[in-house]
Order: structure tokens, then C-alpha cells, then sequence
């Protein structure tokens, strides 16, 4: 799948607002574009419409910082929106692709993980949305239906995209899984952004393309978006129905490394994570009894694999 480009994102933006947006007159003329004219948004951003022209066709080289703020004023983007129009201005015009060495999360990731304890889910995420590591409730939270110590082994690693759009199961144990996913296809739109090289990442996004439907209308609709906060409404096939709210830590050690932590949005939600807590535990004790205990889970780091870009 082909990388977007600065000029094509402004165009998708330009297209989509629309002169009474930005306090334009029209007059009643009639209009052969969606949006606003390209003419129009560079008087509005104080720049030359040959200039922008050039932009929009990548044919400007670099674009300063001014520049794209005054364009992301115009164009009303939003915080994920501007930092993917200063990724896609910065990445060289015609980017290598490189293959990174597989993801490992940090030691004190893991550590701020083990401090959680069982009674809150948590997983950490890598780069392109692998699971790096999970607690036990985490686990039986989102996949219960995978292999616990799965990613330890970067060769088996569950993919929460290939999970989401591509995985049955998943999908029925989301009831907002059209919202997530939005979020998800977004997000990675965020990342490939600031990661241009990545290899595996546009390999991720171009088999999502390709054996997804959902996911291929999606990332056509171009929409850009963090994964931060969010709510989750579940069906879950072992303690019914519950609603969590997700929200993501961010270390400084190791930017490209998420921990998503879930927490109850109810009363009756929180008394089936404390069930769900339970069950991960009494199943863990029965391994253990039975002498079939997992490894030590994923190896850590004392330094971040790879280092944050934008």
C-alpha cells in the first residue's frame, strides 16, 4: 500500500471544509469543489496559492513550522490531525523502507505492570498495536481465547488490529467495535505517519487492506486519530455483558510502548472485573499445581529498541 503523502492529506482536508466553516461568502456562485478552493485556503493561511499549490502537490520540498499551523488553523484539524500534517511534512520524500528489530518492552514498563497487580487489566502495546505483555486479567479481559504466554515469542505475538478486524471473536466481544475501529484504523494512519520506514508496520496496514473490507473503507476515508482514552462496551463470553474505560501511560523510556490499563465505568462493570480477576487467579493456581506453569513472560530491556520520531 502506498504511503500518504503531505499533499494528499491536505487535499482530503481541504475537500472537507466548507467556506461557511472558515466565515467565507460565496454569493450563491456555483462551486466545482467540495471544499474550499485552493486560492481561498492559502489567502486564509497568508500564503501564495502557487505555494500551496506546490504543497499539495509535493512539489514544495519542506514546509516550515508556520506554515503547517496556519494551514491546520484553516483546515480546523485536531491535535492528532496537526501532528500527523508536521509527521508527513518532516519524512523524506521518498522514504526506504527498513525492517526493525522485534519490539521489547521496557524493564520498568513491566515493573509499572506488576505494580497493577491482577485486579486491574492491563496490557503493553508495541508500536503497531503487538502485545508486548499482559497481566492475567488483562489477558482474559481482551483474549482469552489466545495463548497467555503468546507474547513472549515475537513469532506468535497477538496483533490487537489483526485481532480487531480480522479475529470473529474479537469483534463479537466488542458491541462498539464500529467506534474502536475508526479509532484503530486512525491511529494507524497516526503511526505510519511517523514511522515511514517501518517495514512490518506497512506490511501490517497493507494485509489489513487487503483481507479486510471494514478496515480497507476505513483507512480510504483517511481519518487520523490518537488512542489515549476511550470506553469499551463488552460481551464478554465468561462474566457477560460490562463496560471499561481504557486509558493509555505513555513512558518516557520507551515512547513507542503503550500500557493500557481498563478500569470499571459501573458498579455492576467492577463486579465482573473482580470475577474475571478470580477466575484468571484460580486457573493460574490450577496450572500451577499441575506443574504446567507458563515462563518467565516476555524479556525486558534496560534500553528502548527503538526511539520515537516525532
Amino acid at each position: 500500500m502506498e504511503l500518504e503523502t503531505l499533499g494528499v492529506f491536505l487535499k482530503s482536508r481541504r475537500d472537507r471544509v466548507t467556506p461557511a466553516d472558515v466565515g467565507l461568502r460565496t454569493y450563491g456562485s456555483a462551486r466545482r469543489v467540495p471544499g474550499l478552493r485552493r486560492e481561498e485556503l492559502a489567502h486564509l493561511a497568508g500564503v501564495s496559492a502557487g505555494y500551496y499549490t506546490r504543497l499539495e502537490q509535493d512539489q514544495a520540498g519542506t514546509a516550515s513550522g508556520q506554515v503547517l499551523d496556519a494551514l491546520s488553523r484553516v483546515l480546523l484539524l485536531d491535535s492528532a490531525e496537526r501532528r500527523h500534517l508536521h509527521n508527513l511534512a518532516d519524512r523524506p520524500a521518498v522514504p526506504g523502507l527498513k525492517r526493525p528489530r522485534p519490539e521489547r518492552p521496557h524493564a520498568r514498563v513491566l515493573a509499572l505492570l506488576e505494580s497493577l497487580g491482577e485486579r486491574t487489566p492491563a496490557v503493553v502495546l508495541g508500536r503497531r498495536g503487538d502485545v508486548l505483555a499482559w497481566n492475567r486479567t488483562g489477558h482474559a479481559l481482551i483474549g482469552e481465547h489466545l495463548d497467555f504466554a503468546a507474547p513472549g515469542d515475537a513469532r506468535r505475538r497477538p496483533s490487537v488490529p489483526r485481532m480487531f478486524f480480522m479475529d470473529p471473536l474479537t469483534r463479537d466481544l466488542h458491541r462498539n467495535w464500529e467506534e474502536l475501529a475508526r479509532v484503530h484504523a486512525g491511529y494507524l494512519r497516526l503511526t505510519a505517519g511517523r514511522y515511514p520506514t517501518d517495514a512490518r508496520l506497512a506490511e501490517l496496514i497493507g494485509e489489513l487492506a487487503m483481507r479486510s473490507g471494514d478496515f480497507a473503507a476505513l483507512w480510504a476515508a483517511g481519518e487520523v486519530s490518537d488512542c489515549t482514552v476511550g470506553r469499551m462496551d463488552l460481551r464478554h463470553p465468561t462474566v457477560g455483558g460490562l463496560r471499561v474505560d481504557y486509558q493509555v501511560w505513555l513512558q518516557p523510556d520507551c515512547p513507542d510502548h503503550r500500557l493500557e490499563v481498563y478500569t470499571p465505568a459501573d458498579e455492576a462493570s467492577a463486579d465482573a472485573l473482580r470475577l474475571l480477576s478470580e477466575q484468571a487467579a484460580e486457573a493460574e493456581a490450577g496450572r500451577s499445581s499441575d506443574g504446567a506453569g507458563d515462563d518467565d513472560g516476555p524479556p525486558a530491556e534496560e534500553a528502548p529498541t527503538h526511539t520515537a520520531t516525532g
